[in-house]
């Protein structure tokens, strides 16, 4: 590295302290310290949020299409995000930018690291995966180009600079596959995580087996393991569990917290901070939402406290502030005024409905237990300030599709007033959602969009993580007065296991579970 040198990138908040100690001095935890693990057995899960891409015979056993979205299990990224959401190495033993600008990125795999086949993991993998996931993942088409420098170094080069580009390789959608065409690349199911597909039912179920050659020597200790889609099934879900037909409930609800909290046979696990609602505001000709007093009336309208009070008990869930950010986040920055049903009026008096408005049908879908009473929550909420919606629920199979449609502003082709979830991610990530060429924005556009995507910009060039964090606030000052979208509260993540299952930690993002280290009793 030149002007900008190892120990500047190590200290300035580019990375999480979880990256100076090596992947390899794995975390294995108090339990597993006071008992030792037991090799062997099968854990069969099921998962109450699944991948929401739809698959058939032929995409099923695709990264981007498996029926959970945990891509952990099969396959790895060159970054890891910890449950602290801190970044760590993962097929990676070595990241840095080139210099200060922070727009090439030298990256050095792990030698000696296996796929499923035999094969040995180069450089070369990663440039056809990148070449693939850039075309294909909206957070990797920031890479122009990618290089092999020689068997293990690959050159990132993005259209700008990413002070927290580490963060992009650990997406779900950012594994590393063997190399092949970009037209058949991922389709054979083939990766280097601890477990190897054995069979899928598209949609429905994924059987996998332990990788004896798994680059983490003695890991993983489970033999098996079983995957089954029980989205929007979370009744039937809890009651295999109790029948002992799994062993683990992935995202359940508070109401089944509050149920098996203190049921001696099961543990539950949490992760806080986990995931929220994103309801898209289209801002299309002759929508009501390109007029920025409605967007501020709907978002004082809502009451916030109320939908985490009855949907998430209170306890378990917390008040979003219409950023992408989670309550966790230490950039996170609370709206600076609470529910106004008051100043919700007035605004609609402004903008020509003194008698209140009705809005668009509001579509969702149950990605979570929690979410049709989440949506009566907000529909009952708004009607104080004279706001009157009706609200749909939509089936999870095809719901991306019928929530973006073939959305092209130049065809006249638009996207629905909808929700869709969206997890906890770094403030990078994050706050770019709110982009105006991305439907979570509605396509906001004008002098405030272009100084927040300014902004972003210049966040994404500073080294240090505290000058990051007042652009970050800044940016979020924006968006409270703007209201380019609404996200109003969210929850915490939640699996209940048997007590026989150990050492299975969940995790703010559900996608980056592992279960290297799990082990059954």
């Amino acid at each position: 590295m030149t002007a900008f040198d190892r120990r500047t990138f190590l200290t300035a908040g580019l990375a999480g302290p979880a990256l100076l100690s090596a992947f390899d001095q794995a975390l294995l935890g108090p339990a597993i310290a006071q008992e030792a693990p037991k090799r062997g057995g099968t854990l069969v899960y099921a998962q109450l949020s699944a991948n929401r891409r739809s698959s058939d015979a032929r995409s099923a056993k695709h990264p981007y299409f498996i029926v959970d979205a945990n891509t952990r299990l099969q396959w790895n990224c060159l970054t890891w995000v910890n449950e602290k959401l801190e970044w760590e190495y993962e097929l990676a033993s070595k990241i840095e930018p080139t210099d200060a600008k922070m727009n090439v990125w030298d990256v050095t795999v792990r030698e000696g690291v296996l796929f499923h086949d035999g094969r040995e993991l180069t450089a070369r993998d990663v440039v056809a995966s990148f070449e693939y996931h850039r075309k294909n993942a909206p957070f990797a088409g920031q890479i122009i180009s990618i290089e092999a420098l020689d068997k293990l170094r690959a050159r990132f080069t993005l259209d700008t600079g990413n002070s927290e580009f580490p963060y992009i390789l650990a997406e779900y959608n950012s594994v590393i596959m063997p190399a092949a065409p970009i037209d058949t690349i991922g389709f054979d199911g083939i990766g280097t995580g601890p477990f190897r597909i054995v069979s899928t039912d598209p949609n429905r179920s994924l059987i996998m087996e332990r990788f004896d050659r798994y680059w983490r020597q003695g890991f993983p200790f489970l033999d098996r393991v079983e995957c089954h889609n029980r989205e929007g099934q979370q009744e039937a879900a809890l009651n295999g569990l109790r029948a002992g037909q799994f062993d683990v409930v992935f995202s359940i609800d508070p109401r089944a917290v509050r149920q098996l909290g203190d049921d001696p046979a099961y543990d539950v696990a949490t992760a806080k901070g986990g995931y929220h609602f994103v309801i898209q505001l289209p801002k299309h000709p002759g929508s009501p939402f390109l007029d920025k007093r409605v967007r501020q009336a709907f978002a004082y309208a809502i009451d916030r406290e109320a939908i985490v009070r009855i949907a998430y008990g209170g306890r378990f869930g917390w008040v979003g502030n219409d950023s992408h950010l989670v309550v966790t986040d230490p950039n996170f920055v609370a709206r600076p005024k609470g529910r106004d049903v008051a100043k919700a009026k007035a605004l609609l008096a402004e903008a020509g409905y003194p008698n209140g408005i009705t809005l668009p049908t509001l579509y969702f879908s149950p990605q979570l237990p929690e979410v049709p009473v989440y949506f009566q929550v907000l529909q009952q909420s708004v009607k104080d300030a004279g706001i009157t919606m009706a609200i749909e629920e939509r089936p999870n199979d095809g719901y991306i599709q019928f929530r973006t449609g073939n959305n092209d502003l130049a065809q006249g082709n638009f996207h629905k007033f909808a929700m869709t979830a969206v997890g906890s991610r770094n403030p990078g990530i994050s706050l770019f959602r709110m982009r105006g060429g991305n439907v979570e924005s509605g396509h906001w556009r004008g002098p405030e969009h272009d100084r927040y995507m300014a902004l972003y910009s210049k966040a994404m060039v500073t080294a240090g993580a505290p000058e990051r964090k007042a652009i970050y606030a800044e940016m979020q000052a924006i968006l409270h007065e703007e209201v380019p979208a609404i996200l109003p509260a969210g929850g915490d993540n939640f699996l209940v296991k048997r007590k026989a299952v150990r050492n299975l930690k969940f995790h703010p993002q559900i996608w980056s579970v592992r279960l290297d280290e799990t082990w059954k009793a």
